[in-house]
């Protein structure tokens, strides 16, 4: 009797604590293994830095921030996709997307990061499985695909778009078999791992049509007011022609220098307050109406026993703890101001970053060695 009541007590434990979190918790994975995805999430995130200072300028840097808000925001969006089981968008394949592939793994990780210390989602000791897993797996094989599928698909907005949806459908399978594999070399639990493997990939799939959908409607979206801005589109733009004796030859590069942009339908500023309300309405307002089930890690977890070792998270007594704030004890105004606070500090944070990665690529391109060449060749000309 006294064995059941406590096993009944644990499985309470275990249920909450899911229904507060869509990442990995801790106590799935082992320590070291822990430990070793860490040194991992962190060189990545030293690469990615490095990397976002050749993909950021003055017109993309606050688009950055604003991707990592939107992704902050959709990911309260869990939608339905099997009997009892939930979905929501990873948006390491929008990221690269929009704004490259090094600068897409900091916006997830931003995100992963923002979720993890204010809102209880994702373990402390598991940030670097999540942000390996989520940010790093997601964002290489959405962009390895999106970018094998533009060299062979016509130079069109509309292949853009196609190779996009087929990118981040097959980003989170792959985001499943990364964890699986993870999990097989450092899961707390004796669970088969060809039956983990089965689950996760099936269930992810499913999960991979509405990333697709996501994803390709976003993307579509900005494309078609700023194709300048989205960084999967750049050399878009067939090559520019000339009839000479017959026969059509390239334009030289001197003269297409001085040809006209595309035409953008919209503003930056616009475009980023959009963005922005969009973002606001979402995590405020229409996440209040997205699926209660588990999302497909939490099913799986609870259905194969991955869970028994799950640990109650370190922040979980943070005011803003399972999206909501404490004070507040209107479930729906809880909810949708945890949402706008979540935004806002999401972009705050990612602004902050992808600004001082620009700052420092302009520092770097205004060394004290092209000074003093460019002022040595003043000199000369005078």
């Amino acid at each position: 009797m006294h064995d059941s009541g406590a096993s009944s007590s644990c499985k309470g434990f275990a249920i909450s604590l899911y229904y507060r979190t869509v990442h990995v918790p801790d106590g799935f994975i082992n320590a070291p293994t822990s430990a070793v995805t860490g040194v991992v999430a962190a060189g990545a995130i030293a690469v990615s830095l490095r990397g976002a200072r050749r993909e950021l300028d003055e017109r993309t840097a606050p688009l950055a921030g604003l991707v990592a808000a939107f992704i902050f925001a959709v990911q309260m969006l869990n939608f339905p996709v099997a009997a009892g089981t939930s979905g929501h968008l990873l948006g390491g394949a929008l990221a690269a997307i929009l704004v490259g592939p090094y600068t897409g793994v900091l916006c997830v990780s931003v995100v992963l990061l923002m979720q993890g210390i204010l809102f209880a989602d994702g373990g402390l000791t598991a940030l670097g499985v999540n942000i390996t897993d989520m940010a790093i797996v997601t964002t290489v094989v959405a962009y390895a695909v999106f970018r094998g599928l533009v060299k062979v698909l016509p130079r069109k907005r509309r292949s853009i778009t196609v190779a996009s949806f087929v990118a981040a459908l097959l980003s989170v399978p792959a985001a499943a078999v990364a964890f699986t594999l993870l999990y097989s070399v450092g899961g707390t639990t004796d669970v088969s791992i060809g039956k983990v493997a089965t689950a996760m990939i099936g269930v992810h799939v499913l999960i991979g049509i509405g990333e697709a959908a996501i994803t390709a409607l976003t993307v579509g979206a900005v494309i078609a007011v700023r194709p300048d801005l989205v960084h999967g589109a750049r050399g878009l733009e067939q090559k520019l022609k000339l009839r000479v004796g017959g026969a059509l030859v390239d334009v030289p590069a001197a003269e297409a220098a001085h040809t006209a942009p595309v035409a953008a339908r919209t503003s930056r500023r616009a475009l980023w307050i959009t963005g922005l309300v969009t973002s606001l309405v979402l995590a405020g307002f229409v996440s209040f109406y997205a699926s209660s089930n588990p999302d497909g890690l939490e099913k799986v977890a609870a259905d194969k026993g991955i869970d028994e070792k799950a640990e109650q998270h370190a922040s979980a007594d943070s005011p803003l703890a399972d999206y909501g704030v404490k004070a507040v004890e209107n479930a729906r105004l809880s909810g949708g101001l945890a949402g706008v606070l979540g935004v806002g500090v999401t972009i705050v944070a990612g602004s902050a970053v992808f600004w001082a990665v620009r700052r420092r690529r302009t520092s770097d391109d205004v060394s004290p060695t092209s000074t003093a060449g460019t002022t040595g060749a003043a000199n000369t000309s005078v």
